[in-house]
């Protein structure tokens, strides 16, 4: 018995042992097999990772997986991938495994894929990417032909999580299956097959960009009988839904040398209304528990005919509702009065022959009848539409009688009546003489509010009159936030911006009382700091779907700080960008012109500007415009006003205003009547108390003008001149947006501004001549506005004045007489010339003391060192004298 036992242990452990090493004894083979499978069959590139082969996870059968299997297409679809897939397993007999190429073809006896994406394809010139498959030649064919009593045993396959995508460039159609769980089991045979199938996917189908199905939720349950010799498929019992909506097919569907023969039936078993509510994709659907439903609905249609290139099978499908209603349990409106007549049609087989027909769709909520009925032909070309719409909706009604959710709030009463006819051509090539519209359309007490708008917005009144060709809107009359709006118009394609990728184009003329530009700003834009110094990461766009002229009349605009009355001007939008054309506006008690280009197509807007200003008063001008403030700080101090054109670009913030450290541009101001007050700044102050012969509260302003640059957040003053009594003051230099400042101020001072001492050497001298001399005084300014500094070289050149001074006196006498002094003095003035040369000999000596004075040169001939007609002790007593010191011999 034991030796039994030991015998019976070591064959299973044999046993075991051949089925662990089995596998990497037959990989080579295995994957071998694989490939002079591929090779035979495939014209295309074909990867996997690996194949692995287990005698375990299917025993007694043999398992194959391909690990991370793709196809990639040959031209004309080089480099696309046809299929992908995570994993595909195979489970076959043993014996399999071992067949060489010329045996009798491979039985596979269980499928299963995980994770795939299958991509068909048919290119614009009817090519398509999953003809791979190898041609058979002809004997073979006569072979397989000849395999009547042949088993193939399948007993089941899954495929689970995986998609399907279907694109048909030519008939620009797109066919999308996503999260596809797949299974089917049965026995095949060579003469009758059942196949048993589980199906459950979303669906997304669209033609000429207009979709039909929108991810809907498909399920079916067929049993189907598969006549292989016949390529004939028929339904047997099947249950399907689509999103909700139970529908049941019979018929069949065989396949033909040219295509394939259909000939399906389908409807949905109840008739109630609640099958209709079902239709409607889960997303918006709610809980069909709690609705009660009055009326009918039947679907039922019937596919038949042969599909092949030029064909198409007939079509006859039907949705029919009468006096229907429904009503959820937990909302106080009912939708009633419900009658649906709506048909598919195709009736000669050729696809250009399809068409939409809704008859009838009508429905009452309260009091407020709604109806409509539109037809849609041409479908595979050139879409015809005539459409139908009359009645009244109360808006705010919709959430009432069905649970929508909807993020913002929707009011107003809609009234319509119009006709429209049109074919889709004619949207996208503007062709307004084939669209046709008649009648009216209005909403009144409307309230509109989006995520996009700081405000809801509320129109009291709106009319739109249909005509054919033109669109016009009679009146409009709203409010957001603090704005009022009143607007006429015309618009050219309305139909063309609702139903295809056309702009939004018309003329506009808008009337406002108060118009608030932070009611069409983001929320908390207008509270962002006004001088910023960087760039936003989001800012605000100009829709990119208008493109319009808006010509306008505001009483008033509030632009953050600012208040401008009477705006008027046009505006063109196009392009994402605004064309700012001859705005004019009264602010600042003077007049604004405003012509320039704000674009916000880029990703940070920019602008480019050419401001007009006419008799501003300089004070609120330059406390509340920022900008100006930033190009002439100390303008503060003054009072009256002034005449000014800028021209200016850069990047906007996203409170559309300028950011200051990107703008550049120049500037031209004209002071006109102005009064100087030097207290309301600390540079002014600082001057005056450098230069004691200053008094700036005297200082008039008035015809002056002066040019600037700015660029890279700097301004740079041209030079200009300013008179102060006989002081003429030059002043030059540049200062940044951040208020540091480097100037230079050169005062041309006559020397009887420079002190006692200097007033007293020129009565000494009794010469009218040195009352013209002057000397430069030059004052420079840095630190900011706020802490500014300031530098003069008045001490030195008060020096050598003196200095210059006491040589001329000295002069007078050596050269004796008042004449000769007065003929130097003439020449340097520009006065008399020299008369001989005793003359000259003298005139140079004082012509070089003054050309110190006017030159700055701090040491100045002494001509005494060449003059020895006067006694030192003479000049001695002179100079004591200028001092008022008496000669100790008096």
């Amino acid at each position: 018995m034991k030796k039994k036992l030991k015998i019976i242990g070591i064959s299973l452990l044999i046993l075991l042992t051949l089925l662990i090493a089995s596998p990497f004894i037959f990989q080579s083979q295995i994957k071998d097999m694989v490939r002079r499978y591929i090779n035979d069959n495939v014209n295309a590139k074909v990867t996997f990772d690996d194949v692995n082969l287990s005698f375990i996870r299917s025993f007694p059968q043999a398992n194959v997986t391909l690990d991370n299997f793709m196809i990639t297409n040959v031209a004309p679809f080089e480099k696309d991938t046809l299929a992908i897939a995570k994993l595909v397993s195979l489970d076959m007999s043993v014996k399999e495994l071992f067949k060489n190429a010329d045996e009798d073809p491979i039985i596979v006896n269980s499928v299963n894929i995980d994770q795939a994406l299958v991509s068909l394809k048919t290119n614009i010139n009817g090519d398509v990417n999953w003809n791979i498959a190898k041609e058979n030649d002809s004997s073979s064919s006569e072979d397989n032909t000849q395999s009547e009593g042949f088993t193939f045993d399948i007993e089941d396959y899954t495929i689970n999580n995986s998609a399907f995508n279907y694109l048909d460039e030519s008939a620009n159609t797109k066919f999308k299956i996503t999260n596809l769980n797949h299974q089917g089991n049965g026995r095949f045979s060579g003469a009758v097959s059942e196949l048993d199938t589980k199906t459950e996917a979303n669906v997304t189908f669209s033609m000429d960009d207009i979709e039909y199905l929108s991810d809907n939720s498909i399920k079916l349950d067929a049993l189907i009988d598969l006549d292989l010799p016949n390529n004939t498929y028929t339904f047997k019992e099947n249950k399907g839904f689509v999103n909700d909506l139970p529908l049941e097919f019979k018929g069949y569907i065989k396949l033909i040398e040219a295509g394939q023969e259909i000939d399906v039936s389908f409807e949905n078993p109840g008739s109630s209304f609640k099958d209709f509510l079902a239709l409607i994709p889960k997303t918006y659907a709610k809980n069909l528990d709690n609705v009660n439903t009055t009326g009918n609905f039947k679907v039922s249609g019937l596919i038949k005919g042969e599909v092949t290139e030029t064909k198409i099978p007939t079509l006859d499908i039907n949705i029919l509702s009468n006096n229907a209603s429904f009503k959820f349990d937990n909302l106080p409106k009912r939708v009633e009065n419900i009658i649906i007549n709506a048909e598919v049609k195709n009736e000669t087989g050729i696809a250009d022959d399809t068409y939409i027909k809704l008859n009838t769709l009508n429905f009452k909520i309260d009091q407020d009848e709604f109806k409509s009925s539109a037809t849609l032909k041409n479908l595979t070309k050139n879409i015809l539409v005539n459409a139908n719409l009359d009645g009244i909706l109360n808006l705010g009604n919709l959430t009432k009688a069905y649970p929508v959710e909807l993020n913002n709030e929707l009011k107003g009463i809609l009234k319509a009546k119009l006709n429209t006819s049109f074919d889709m051509n004619a949207l996208e090539t503007n062709a307004y003489e084939r669209i046709k519209n008649n009648g009216t359309m209005s909403v009144s007490d409307f309230v509109f509010s989006s995520a996009d708008i700081v405000n809801p917005i509320n129109i009291s009144n709106a009319s739109i009159n249909f005509n054919p060709g033109t669109i016009t809107l009679d009146n409009f009359v709203a409010t957001t936030g603090k704005t009022d709006l009143n607007a006429t118009g015309t618009i050219n394609n309305l139909l063309g911006f609702l139903l295809s990728d056309q702009k939004l184009k018309g003329d506009f003329k808008v009337i406002s009382n108060i118009f608030v530009i932070s009611d069409f700003m983001i929320e908390g834009g207008s509270n962002a700091p006004v001088n910023q110094s960087t760039e936003p990461a989001t800012s605000l766009k100009i829709p990119a779907f208008l493109d319009c002229n808006i010509t306008a009349n505001v009483k008033t605009v509030h632009y953050d700080n600012l208040i401008l009355r009477d705006v008027n001007g046009n505006l063109k939008i196009a392009d994402e960008k605004a064309q700012l054309n001859n705005v004019t506006s009264s602010i600042f008690d003077g007049n604004l012109n405003l012509e320039g280009v704000v674009d916000t197509k880029t990703a940070k807007p920019t602008f480019s500007m050419n401001l007009g200003a006419k008799d501003f008063n300089i004070a609120q001008s330059f406390e509340d415009l920022n900008l100006l403030k930033a190009l002439a700080p100390i303008t503060k101090a003054l009072q009256g006003k002034l005449n000014s054109s800028i021209t200016l670009s850069g990047t906007l913030g996203d409170d559309f205003t300028p950011l200051l450290n990107t703008i550049s541009g120049d500037a031209f101001a004209e002071l006109l009547t102005t009064t100087f007050q030097p207290k309301n700044e600390q540079l002014f102050s600082l001057l005056e108390s450098k230069l004691d012969f200053l008094d700036f509260s005297k200082l008039d302003l008035k015809d002056l003008k002066t040019k600037l640059s700015f660029t890279n957040g700097q301004v740079t003053v041209k030079p200009f001149d300013i008179k102060y009594k006989d002081i003429i003051m030059t002043i030059n230099g540049s200062h940044t947006f951040s208020n540091t400042m480097n100037y230079q101020v050169v005062f041309d001072v006559p020397a009887k501004y420079l002190g006692s001492d200097v007033n007293k050497l020129i009565n000494k001298i009794n010469d009218p001549a040195v009352n013209n001399i002057t000397i430069p005084v030059t004052a420079t300014i840095s630190g900011n506005t706020t802490q500014p500094k300031v530098q003069t070289d008045l001490t030195s050149g008060v020096k050598n004045l003196t200095n210059q001074l006491i040589e001329i006196e000295k002069q007078k006498l050596i050269n004796k007489g008042k004449d000769k002094l007065t003929d130097v003095v003439g020449d340097i003035l520009g006065g008399n010339k020299p008369k001989d040369s005793t003359s000259t000999q003298n005139n140079n000596t004082v012509k070089d003391v003054i050309g110190g004075i006017l030159s700055g040169n701090n040491k100045p001939k002494d001509s005494t060192k060449t003059d020895s007609v006067k006694p030192k002790n003479q000049v001695k007593d002179v100079i004591n004298g200028l001092f008022g010191k008496k000669n100790k011999k008096e």
